[in-house]
């Protein structure tokens, strides 16, 4: 970080693991979370020109999501059904140890030829935790936790002979084999955590690959984008982490239609549901150590996409998204997390209408660049 702006942006998507979709509304969405339709719909957003896709864990009926694919055997089957997909496979410290999921992602890596990737995400559902029987640990407690399985992971996939000694963790001269594939260009399973909290920004900024937001708009992501620079740099760290920004993508034929499409979603929103995960996740972030969680400031709207992805605001026409997702890149984000109300139809389509735009705004600017380097 700062991240080659000639490297193209890359896309993912939200998986559709669980039921319900990805807005907790009773509008229509032509999305299901079984096995069949996930396997079409990987296969549509490998050919549509999507690099990631991101599967969801949860592992209780929660706020619309009454059935939930596990993640990782999820991950694991759509790693198997592509051929270029890579997916991540979002896993919860204390529900997982890490040695044990270091060589379940080491295996997949192998079986994926290099693919598998892991979203390691500390936590916002109480029951998920308390109903199996494990502590829930105060919001900078879980991430300081989070920051130790990150760098147990690293460590046992990287070194001959692993040792750690932390506060949640203990690894005492422990050999992986086989590790996961290696390059140049990725040493281990890239490793994704997200968060907008401080502890999340430290976590991001210290130890992964990859940092997840929620969506904001310019302003907001700008601001996260100087903060994990910051704690990069005093950690130092040459390079990384990249940023990846949640974004609901709404694209019609008119900017009209695309935001009556979004009044309707927020007007037919499931309001006991929204108002519940807002409880919970507002509780969850109002115990951190300076209350600013991740989902400090989300409004009844933005909760009804629940990792605030209106506020990205890629909503009109393809010209319009493709602009907006490209002054994102100008910013220094790396990667856009997509979710939509119909996901097959919507992605094929967003492969076929907005990313050919995006791909020439993005050799528009590198050739701007060029010129003025020239001259």
């Amino acid at each position: 970080m700062p991240t080659d702006p000639t490297t193209p942006l890359s896309f993912a998507y939200w998986v559709p693991n669980v039921s319900g979709g990805l807005v907790t509304s009773t509008i229509e969405q032509r999305t299901d979370w079984s096995y069949d339709y996930n396997v079409a719909l990987a296969r549509l957003a490998e050919d549509a020109g999507y690099e990631y896709a991101l599967t969801q864990v949860r592992y209780t009926a929660s706020y619309g999501a009454e059935y939930q694919q596990e993640s990782t055997s999820f991950s694991l089957a759509l790693l198997l059904a592509t051929e270029r997909l890579k997916v991540i496979a979002a896993v919860h410290p204390g529900l997982w140890q890490p040695g044990v999921l270091a060589k379940w992602v080491a295996t997949a890596d192998h079986l994926s030829n290099g693919r598998a990737a892991v979203n390691i995400v500390s936590g916002w559902l109480k029951e998920e935790f308390t109903k199996l029987g494990e502590p829930w640990l105060e919001h900078d407690e879980r991430y300081r936790r989070s920051a130790e399985f990150i760098q147990v992971l690293r460590e046992i996939w990287t070194e001959e002979r692993a040792n750690f000694a932390g506060d949640f963790y203990r690894v005492r001269d422990f050999s992986l084999k086989p590790k996961p594939l290696s390059s140049p260009d990725r040493p281990h399973p890239e490793i994704f955590q997200g968060g907008n909290s401080t502890a999340a920004r430290q976590n991001g900024g210290r130890y992964s690959d990859w940092y997840f937001s929620n969506g904001n708009d310019f302003d907001g992501v700008s601001q996260q984008l100087a903060d994990l620079r910051r704690i990069a740099a005093e950690a130092g760290r040459t390079e990384g982490p990249r940023f990846g920004l949640n974004g609901f993508v709404i694209v019609r034929d008119t900017e009209a239609e695309a935001r009556e499409q979004l009044r309707e979603i927020v007007a037919k929103a499931d309001r006991p549901a929204v108002e519940g995960f807002g409880a919970a996740v507002k509780q969850a972030g109002a115990a951190t150590s300076d209350q600013r969680g991740m989902w400090a400031d989300s409004s009844f709207e933005d909760l009804v996409q629940y990792n605030d992805g209106f506020r990205t605001q890629l909503i009109g026409t393809a010209e319009q998204v493709a602009e907006r997702i490209v002054a994102y890149r100008r910013l220094g984000v790396d990667l856009i997390l997509t979710a939509f109300l119909h996901f097959q139809e919507e992605i094929e389509a967003f492969g076929k209408k907005v990313l050919p735009l995006v791909r020439e705004l993005e050799a528009a600017d590198v050739n701007r660049r060029a010129v003025s380097t020239a001259s």
